[in-house]
């Protein structure tokens, strides 16, 4: 891989800044999964959304009415998502963690893949899918016996104990974001001394605000994403390019330092 010379001193930097960081922190995306082999979602002409209304199919109120519905639709997204490996990115990640050079990683996916690389403190805002819950009786159960079934065979999972759907433990459109994890992300977003926004465009409320919420504190800004988000203007440092070759580039500079 040939980088430009600007691109080589932007990693320089950015190594440089999280050898400095007592509080650093990760926001991920989309964009850090998809060299994974998992689709994103609004990426024009290869995102989901392009394909589908996400609010006919991936909605609160569509899973409801009508759950085969949404079943149909997310049995190959499953699929991709319980085939997948942690990339370089999520890898390199959970070795910053284990240094202590990374205090958590905040994710809007979906997709476990950091807890597979090794990540221990993983504040999901959108939810999993290794546990799905009962609508009827609440109680939880892990993917291992339900989902993997329903991928192989597309029988629709149902609670043992009552015979209610069980859904998969993902936030849905029209479904308010789980209160411990929002908080938890708002707190280390406002105690960092670092953020690193790796493979999103921070166009989703409320997480897109959580870097504001870092930079108005005096933190630092690492941004590294394929098209520009909304405060690239406020980085220290602004790399665009795929985050599963840029963030191991960052990672040998610290960690061999």
């Amino acid at each position: 891989m040939v980088l430009a010379t600007r691109t080589l001193a932007s990693i320089e930097h950015a190594a440089e800044l999280f050898r400095n960081a007592r509080r650093a922190v990760t926001l991920t995306g989309a964009g850090i999964s998809t060299p994974s082999g998992i689709p994103d979602f609004r990426s024009e002409g290869t995102g989901l959304w392009s394909r589908d209304e996400p609010m006919e199919v991936a909605s609160l109120s569509t899973f409801r009415t009508d759950p085969e519905r949404f079943f149909k639709w997310f049995r190959g997204l499953a699929g991709q998502i319980y085939e997948a490996q942690p990339n370089p990115a999520h890898k390199t990640l959970a070795k910053w963690e284990s240094a202590g050079l990374l205090q958590a990683v905040i994710t809007q996916n979906i997709d476990h893949l950091h807890q597979k690389a090794g990540s221990k403190n993983v504040v999901e805002m959108h939810g999993t899918l290794s546990t799905l819950s009962c609508t009827q009786c609440f109680r939880q159960y892990g993917y291992q016996d339900y989902l993997q079934a329903f991928v192989v065979d597309g029988t629709m999972p149902i609670c043992p104990s009552c015979g209610a759907v069980l859904k998969p433990d993902v936030i849905l459109f029209g479904e308010q974001l789980p209160q411990k994890a929002w908080y938890e992300a708002q707190r280390f977003s406002r105690s960092c001394d670092l953020m690193l926004v790796a493979g999103s465009s921070l166009e989703v409320l409320p997480v897109a605000g959580l870097p504001m919420q870092a930079v108005d504190r005096g933190a630092h800004l690492v941004i590294i994403n394929q098209s520009p988000t909304y405060i690239d203007v406020r980085a220290d440092v602004v790399i665009a390019g795929d985050v599963a070759e840029i963030i191991p580039l960052i990672g040998e500079k610290v960690l061999d330092v």
